[in-house]
């Protein structure tokens, strides 16, 4: 299950638009359609999926990035395309991509977006072992993101307000965890880095107040990262990034190449991913989870077959 998910399960529907949800798949191929050869997929193959789909001839969908199709992208578990939250799903061949042996489906399932995402994120904006970097929200993407951070060697600040959150983001590596109904998140930042900001951040949540104190924490010459689609911004120009040489950068999960390099990196490092589900749940108890998840105080949940 993913943040992303509660947008469909906000909406009003007229009951003409229903679909399927989920959008992080993953499983074993039972079946091939009729042009589908052996070179492409095999019965019994463990798979993730790429939750795009293009038109396959523009240059975004020859590059692995489906989701920046020319004609219009096709994302499954949406109102395009029906989703994961089924026993089985029907998907092109294409999207396929080899989960690693010695990794579970679960984590597997985590990697088909959220913690794909921020493996992407962290690579895109080029982060160090020998910096810091300021997470904001620490939701499945957020922890995700902290967990691979502390793995790569940087510095974490987590930026929670869930206390349960929080404590899950110092469980996976961070080096603090701020409150910011409490204290001064960018004040909190300085001061944790000798006055000087954080050489990265990256805001998670899509909360305006988080996006401004993302780009008011980073350092001179650093670089602030944007991965939630919703909310906005407002900064000065001038002050917050032109003259202090602020990077921004927007950042849409990752491409097909991106998936399979991240279950690379967490079977190669042997991280545990499965560690940030807090719940699981078979398809029946599908309203149970989805009120759950509207909370946002847990980690993550996920469907498992019965």
């Amino acid at each position: 299950m993913c943040g992303t998910d509660l947008h469909a399960y906000r909406r009003q529907f007229t009951g003409t638009e229903y679909f399927i949800a989920g959008h992080e798949p993953c499983g074993i191929v039972v079946e091939l359609g009729a042009h589908v050869t052996e070179k492409e997929a095999r019965k019994g193959m463990r798979v993730m999926v790429h939750h795009y789909d293009g038109c396959g001839n523009c240059r975004h969908c020859k590059s692995g990035w489906s989701q920046l199709c020319d004609e219009g992208p096709i994302v499954y578990g949406s109102g395009q395309g029906h989703g994961a939250h089924a026993r089985y799903m029907c998907v092109a061949s294409h999207t396929l991509i080899p989960l690693p042996d010695d990794l579970s489906f679960m984590t597997g399932a985590a990697i088909s977006c959220g913690t794909g995402t921020a493996y992407g994120a962290l690579k895109r904006i080029g982060l160090e072992g020998d910096e810091t970097i300021a997470i904001f929200g620490q939701g499945p993407v957020g922890l995700s993101t902290t967990q691979f951070s502390a793995e790569m060697g940087a510095r974490v600040i987590a930026i929670e307000t869930s206390k349960e959150r929080r404590s899950l983001a110092l469980e996976k590596g961070a080096y603090a965890a701020i409150n910011p109904e409490e204290i001064d998140p960018v004040k909190a930042i300085y001061d944790l880095t000798h006055g000087e900001g954080a050489h990265k951040t990256i805001e998670t949540a899509g909360v305006k107040q988080a996006r401004t104190a993302a780009v008011k924490g980073t350092r001179k010459w650093g670089t602030a990262c944007f991965i939630a689609g919703g909310g906005d911004l407002t900064v000065e120009v001038g002050p917050d990034l032109t003259f202090r040489q602020i990077s921004l950068v927007g950042h849409w999960t990752f491409s097909k190449n991106g998936q399979a390099d991240c279950a690379r990196f967490v079977s190669d490092r042997k991280i545990d991913v499965d560690g940030i589900f807090t719940h699981q749940f078979k398809l029946a108890q599908a309203d149970e989870a989805y009120k759950l998840l509207n909370e946002q105080k847990t980690g993550k949940g996920v469907f498992l077959p019965s």
